[in-house]
């Protein structure tokens, strides 16, 4: 779902949360509608199991994420959504990824040309980016969880690749492949993560030392979020600390 990055959790961008978290609603809805599609039972159809999940975690209403079930099975639900992904470069350079559920293929390319052009950004052709990421499922858990060697030990047992540890969260990553079977396995030994999903994580990421540039990235970013169609949006941008602190400050 939603790419969770370390932009999230800049303080400055937490205005119009009830805005925020509607579109959350919207796209998370959307999952649901899609995957439910293939297979109504979420035990036999990993995509909606995780769709269902992240509803959940987002403390989405029981009956809203009933209602998209039944959507996605009932008979007037012809709509057809496909999976689309644009890549670009942002200001500075820094690369993009943004990941589409669309019913409408033209729209949707309108919208995100339109918003890269607009924020000093330029869309690319398909892998112009790609490249420079590597596609891989993270699930962040509070700090609360345990002891570092704790958290190390359970994330082997169950499959993962890599452990970070942040000043607010611990984040488990996996392979794209093993992300559902993974999510399974951590939900039966620790509980449910704060977040999870699929992310397009830098091979190597681009410090921005320079707020101006930041807040030009970030604003980008926004508008592209701001699409129902857009699920998630990737870059491979590293905020300095002392780009953060700036932030902070002004807002």
């Amino acid at each position: 779902m939603a790419g969770h990055s370390q932009f999230k959790n800049i303080m400055y961008r937490k205005g119009a949360q009830d805005a925020k978290r509607a579109r959350l609603f919207a796209k998370i809805i959307r999952e649901i509608t899609v995957s439910g599609k293939e297979s109504p039972d979420p035990d036999s159809n990993p995509r909606l199991r995780s769709a269902i999940a992240d509803a959940r975690t987002n403390n989405m209403p029981k009956d809203t994420i009933e209602r998209a079930l039944k959507k996605a099975t009932g008979s007037a639900n012809d709509t057809h959504y496909e999976d689309v992904r644009y890549e670009g470069y942002g200001p500075s350079g820094v690369a993009i990824i943004v990941d589409a559920l669309t019913d409408n293929r033209n729209r949707t390319a309108s919208d995100v040309r339109s918003a890269f052009s607009k924020y000093g950004g330029n869309l690319g052709e398909s892998n112009s980016v790609a490249f420079m990421f590597d596609r891989m499922g993270c699930f962040t858990y509070p700090l609360s969880l345990g002891n570092e060697e704790h958290v190390f030990e359970t994330a082997l047992t169950v499959g993962a690749e890599d452990v970070k540890v942040h000043a607010e969260n611990y984040a488990i990553f996996c392979t794209a492949d093993t992300f559902h079977q993974v999510r399974d396995d951590l939900e039966k030994k620790v509980g449910s993560p704060e977040s999870s999903g699929l992310q397009w994580i830098a091979k190597s990421p681009a410090e921005i030392t320079d707020a101006d540039i930041a807040r030009k990235v970030l604003r980008l970013i926004d508008a592209l979020e701001e699409s129902d169609d857009v699920q998630s949006v990737s870059t491979n941008m590293h905020l300095s600390d002392a780009v953060v602190a700036v932030l902070n400050e002004a807002h």
